[in-house]
């Protein structure tokens, strides 16, 4: 009779093995085998890690393997089974792959189809079009949209960790817990000895140096050395880890009217402020979004702070971005001065960190937590709601959605909810980080995430006038790369536009992101419908560049810029001046986080950019989704392309003190998943 040989490989992560019982049914074209008990006498099967080959025997032929029946059952106590692939030889020693890299949890039945690729289209036999349906079926009952915040993304439906589908929690290796990682912060740093006195301000800018006893970070150690200098207040703006505030002043705003004779002594040309102007040599950063957020007021004993500031800087004769003006407020006039660089010490030093302050909050809530955390996972809900597995845009996305889910509902437990480390550290913390996300919202378009466009629509494009924003140069080239890499596999399976047009599941997940992700929110402007092969490549790059390039490039840096507190104080205990010649080391030292706020505020920081040994980096696709040869040679193609970025960047970086390497693709992962 024929014999099948049936290998099962279980995951390699503690807790993925199973003593449950494993049963398998082969469903051929010709027939399907009898349910069969997969196990082996004195034999440890489905350990941790192992790799088992058993032999099913069937009367006859059962022609093309199409599909495989997996169903666990309990022995003793429900034991979790963690399988990664199945493979089939047959009888004529032909291999067949069945990918699954999913749990089966209790009592459970899976159906695998075989590993290749297909469109809806293209599934012609009535099993294969009742397998998409039943799993999609599935999925949307158990992936469901939830508001956590009006005018917010949707988010997962789910209060805590343990609620989420087995499939989309952290592995035993990667469980994050935001408040066990800042304690062990806060005893790795040797931040303990602070906590008494919570609310007692700093001394003097040396006593920070006391948080820094175990810094091992050349970045963060040149930054406490030189965070005062106008050179790096500047090059923060292109490189640092918010790059994306800067934009080409085309015009002089109305609200900020700073004048030829305020920064002539400034400007190195020999020309007006005007002519500058003209020749594209001045640059502004406005955090017009911070205007009428409430101020952390959690705390009744400490008022904290925000203000809205408006800095204006100029690209000098050595290119490099130098700043010019600064008002700490929207609205000119006695009360708002502008401060300048030939102003008194320490007049200039606090408005600087004004808007440093102004920038980490625009940072934390709505470049790093909505324009990659929370878009993210709009983009994963929908994948899961509205693509089955065997469709290729699924086995292309879903590495790069690794954790995002999971890393998202922690943060709403831990850290952005109701008491968590914002409202202990920040001074958008207590509900303002919400009303700065939601204006964060008019601005979050899609073309905003294309990020060719994005670098366009601010003026900072061109790349001979500006040499040193390497946060531009990086990422063209690593977007360049995805998109190359997109296309070519978008060419496998889709031969013509009509063919991306006729594509009812892909054009599902598109109008999924924007109708129930995004709620149909009028400024999105996300695309509802997908014409032809070159938008669905865009709209592909689009997800995949946001979950891992431009999050690694905005979160990456964070303890390099943010650890010496008053480069970027998480919060302000004092107002904005309101007039100069009042600032002195007193007025600051009061205004700067206190020494409680400074460990949240360190500890945080460092917990949030510690990556895991395991962590998977642009281009690594250890689970094997897809088993076709042309999309392998594209995945090796995509790989050498970005060892020859990575390669570029570590040549560039050569010899630098501020060395620009989040964008580098051996440090870009996967996913957002811190």
């Amino acid at each position: 009779m024929p014999s099948y040989t049936v290998t099962v490989a279980t995951g390699n992560q503690w807790f993925e093995g199973t003593d449950d019982y494993i049963y398998i049914t082969l469903l051929g074209t010709e027939g399907c085998s009898d349910r069969t008990l997969l196990d082996k006498p004195l034999h440890n099967a489905f350990e941790r890690g192992a790799v088992d080959s058993y032999d099913v025997i069937v009367p006859e032929n059962l022609g093309d393997i199409e599909m495989v029946k997996i169903e666990k059952k309990k022995y003793w106590v429900q034991d979790d089974w963690y399988c990664m692939y199945i493979t089939v030889k047959t009888p004529a020693e032909v291999c067949v792959e069945f990918p699954c890299f999913r749990w089966l949890v209790g009592d459970k039945e899976v159906v695998l189809r075989d590993g290749r690729a297909r469109l809806p289209q293209d599934d012609n036999t009535t099993q294969g079009k009742q397998h998409r349906q039943e799993e999609l079926e599935w999925r949307r009952k158990v992936y469901r949209w939830s508001e956590w915040q009006p005018g917010f993304p949707m988010s997962i439906d789910a209060k805590e960790s343990s609620d989420l589908p087995r499939d989309i929690r952290f592995d035993s290796d990667k469980g994050v817990d935001f408040k066990l990682n800042y304690s062990k912060a806060i005893e790795n740093l040797l931040l303990n000895k602070f906590m008494d006195t919570f609310q007692s301000s700093w001394d003097d800018f040396t006593d920070f140096e006391q948080i820094f006893v175990k810094i091992k970070n050349t970045m963060s150690e040149y930054v406490m050395e030189h965070w005062k200098e106008d050179l790096l207040f500047g090059y923060q703006f292109l490189n640092g880890c918010n790059p994306v505030m800067i934009q080409k002043c085309l015009k002089l705003p109305d609200k900020f009217p700073v004048s030829h004779e305020m920064v002539a002594a400034c400007l190195e040309r020999h020309t007006t402020l005007e002519q500058e102007v003209e020749a594209g040599n001045i640059y502004i950063a406005d955090y017009e979004q911070l205007e009428d957020i409430s101020p952390n007021s959690t705390d009744p004993d400490t008022q904290q702070y925000l203000s809205a500031p408006i800095c204006l800087l100029y690209k000098n004769t050595q290119n490099n971005m130098m700043p010019l003006a600064i008002q700490l407020g929207q609205t000119p006039g006695e009360g708002n001065p502008i401060f300048l660089p030939s102003d008194a010490q320490y007049d200039w030093l606090l408005a600087k960190m004004w808007v440093r302050s102004a920038d980490f909050q625009v940072h934390q809530n709505v470049t790093h937590l909505l324009r990659t955390h929370l878009i993210s996972e709009v983009f994963a809900i929908a994948l899961y709601r509205q693509l089955p597995a065997v469709h290729p845009i699924y086995k292309l996305l879903i590495p790069h959605f690794r954790f995002t889910i999971a890393i998202n509902t922690k943060a709403r437990e831990q850290l952005i909810g109701e008491g968590g480390i914002f409202d202990k550290a920040n001074g958008t913390g207590g509900g303002g980080h919400v009303e700065l996300i939601r204006k964060g919202m008019t601005s979050l378009s899609f073309r905003s995430l294309c990020f060719p466009d994005a670098i366009k629509a601010s003026g900072m494009d061109d790349t001979t006038e500006l040499p040193n924003y390497f946060y531009r140069d990086d990422g063209y080239r690593v977007w360049d790369a995805i998109k190359s890499f997109v296309s070519a596999v978008v060419n496998i399976y889709y031969c013509t536009d009509e063919m991306v047009q006729g594509d009812q599941e892909i054009q599902a997940f598109v109008k999924e992101v924007v109708s129930c992700g995004l709620q149909d929110f009028h400024y999105c402007e996300f695309p509802k419908w997908l014409k032809t092969r070159e938008e669905l490549t865009e709209y592909v790059t689009v997800v995949i560049f946001t979950a891992s390039a431009q999050h690694s490039a905005i979160n990456s840096g964070q303890y390099d810029w943010c650890s010496w507190i008053p480069n970027s104080p998480s919060t302000m205990r004092k107002p904005p001046p309101v007039k100069k010649g009042v600032a002195d080391v007193q007025l600051i030292m009061a205004s700067l986080p206190d020494r409680g706020r400074s460990s949240w505020h360190l500890g945080a920081i460092w917990a949030l950019t510690q990556h895991q040994d395991d962590e998977l980096y642009l281009g690594m696709y250890p689970d094997e989704h897809f088993i076709e040869k042309p999309v392998k040679q594209a995945m090796d193609t995509f790989r050498k392309e970005l060892a020859e970025i990575s390669c570029g960047i570590t040549q560039r970086n050569e010899g630098k003190r501020m060395p620009f390497d989040y964008l580098s693709p051996d440090r870009i992962p996967n996913s957002v998943a811190l």
